[in-house]
């Protein structure tokens, strides 16, 4: 283990994050896994899908 992360993980047991951080960082993780879940069941939206023909400048690649 290297010895930059075990500082790390001591000012973080010395410091602990607040309330308000943990819940923040755990609604951010819910609405992301809740975005990966959707797409797993309907899959990605037509409409979102990038054309596959279309080139850098526009140019039709075949």
């Amino acid at each position: 283990m290297n010895i930059f992360l075990l500082l790390r993980m001591k000012r973080l047991a010395d410091n602990p994050p607040s309330r308000k951080r943990i819940i923040l960082v755990l609604s951010i993780l819910a609405f992301i896994a809740t975005l990966a879940f959707y797409e797993y069941l309907f899959g990605w939206p037509e409409f979102l899908t990038v054309d596959q023909g279309v080139g850098r400048r526009g140019f039709v690649l075949r």
